[in-house]
């Protein structure tokens, strides 16, 4: 299997203050803002991904967030340039860049330079983005998905003709070249994040794209895949464990109730507090379908008894506890514990999914630097080379559709 662990760069400090109401407030103002925090963060992930790639992992995971500590990475593509030039083998699985705020002939030329710099070591993921960004670029919400597909085609035209021309909806660009080009060709591999949306899933099909799955509930992953899989047959083509890639949270100490004391402060100061920045107050539940984001017919694929459940419930998560996640440990639905059981349950979780690439969350919540790379090191030592030996060679909810 391929591993990656994802990073999402958050501000090195706990914002103590907020966490008894579970609640910051946003715009979280400048005064707030530390520089000396800020550059250090920097440094100490870039530090953290070169340590990475000295241990043998595949890759490291990025992705773009705006105006929130949770995440400092306005720009992956800034990130994975300059790790490009600290690394050698190690890969840049980008998820993503938001096509529908930008140019998209800027994001094709910005990760055609990132492929060039690292000699042919980016992974192209490319995303909507949530709803406080929309508010931030002032994007209507109910423009996403034609911006999102457009943008798409315009990046495919800019990295695959010689001379491209492009007369669109939102962007027109007539007689263009891009310089540089990608270092990979045709272009670097595409993967789109899922999250429940069918027109997510029939236009990574449509290009023959990865899938990089990211939900809580192994049901809904299930019909994911499944429509995923008829969509990828109606152009002719077959689903493979390789095109799978799944997001899985995961700790290693000396046993569980170790792995617990040690990470789920972090884990929870994430969940409680983080998470929900910009997106929802306490007590209230934000509608998607309503700002047009999805449409109505966006979860027919799921079967019914699943729907329910598609859309992530950001206030039930915002409840979460240290009950809550000792008692997902203990029913095998997070990877916390000693290395044989972090291991067992990822390739658990691999196997029932059919994924053959693991996106692997070790430092949600402003996790110290001290301790992030100190769990690097330990799941590099204890239980990276068992998860790189082993590979998945089917993907169970396909067969089951077939």
């Amino acid at each position: 299997m391929k591993i990656y662990l994802f990073d999402l760069l958050p501000y090195d400090r706990h914002f103590d203050e907020f966490k008894p109401d579970r609640f910051m407030p946003w715009p979280l103002p400048g005064s707030h803002f530390d520089p000396a925090i800020a550059a250090r963060s920097y440094a100490e992930h870039l530090a953290v991904w070169e340590e990475m790639d000295r241990l043998g992992y595949d890759g490291v995971g990025l992705n773009e967030h705006h105006t929130t500590p949770h995440g400092l990475m306005n720009s992956p593509n800034l990130m994975a340039a300059a790790a490009s030039q600290r690394t050698k083998r190690l890969k840049f699985f980008i998820l993503g860049n938001l096509l529908p705020l930008h140019n998209p002939l800027r994001i094709a030329e910005e990760l055609a330079m990132v492929d060039c710099l690292s000699g042919g070591r980016l992974m192209a993921g490319f995303a909507r983005g949530v709803p406080r960004e929309y508010k931030v670029y002032d994007v209507p919400m109910a423009e996403s998905r034609a911006r999102f597909d457009e943008a798409l085609d315009v990046i495919l035209k800019a990295w695959t003709q010689d001379v491209f021309t492009h007369q669109g909806r939102f962007w027109s660009y007539k007689d263009i070249a891009i310089w540089p080009r990608p270092f990979q060709r045709p272009h670097p591999p595409i993967w789109i994040p899922f999250t429940g949306s069918q027109e997510t899933i029939e236009r990574a099909a449509a290009g023959n794209f990865g899938a990089a799955i990211h939900h809580t509930d192994r049901d809904v992953i299930d019909d994911m895949i499944a429509h995923f899989a008829r969509s990828l047959a109606q152009h002719g083509r077959r689903i493979s464990p390789q095109q799978l890639c799944i997001l899985a949270d995961t700790w290693v100490a000396d046993d569980a109730a170790q792995a617990l004391e040690q990470y789920a402060p972090y884990f929870l100061y994430f969940n409680q507090v983080l998470w929900h920045h910009g997106s929802s107050s306490p007590g209230q539940r934000v509608n998607p379908a309503a700002a047009g984001y999805v449409a109505a017919t966006s979860h027919d694929y799921v079967r019914p008894e699943n729907r329910a459940k598609v859309a992530l419930d950001r206030e039930k998560i915002r409840q979460t506890n240290f009950s809550d996640v000792e008692a997902k440990v203990r029913g095998g639905e997070i990877a916390f514990g000693s290395a044989k059981e972090v291991t067992e349950r990822l390739i658990a979780t691999a196997e029932h999914v059919g994924a053959d690439s693991l996106l692997l969350n070790i430092n949600l919540g402003a996790l110290p630097y001290a301790e992030y790379l100190a769990q690097v090191r330990r799941f590099a030592r204890e239980v990276l080379p068992a998860l790189q030996a082993h590979r998945v060679t089917r993907v169970p909810a396909a067969e089951a559709y077939a």
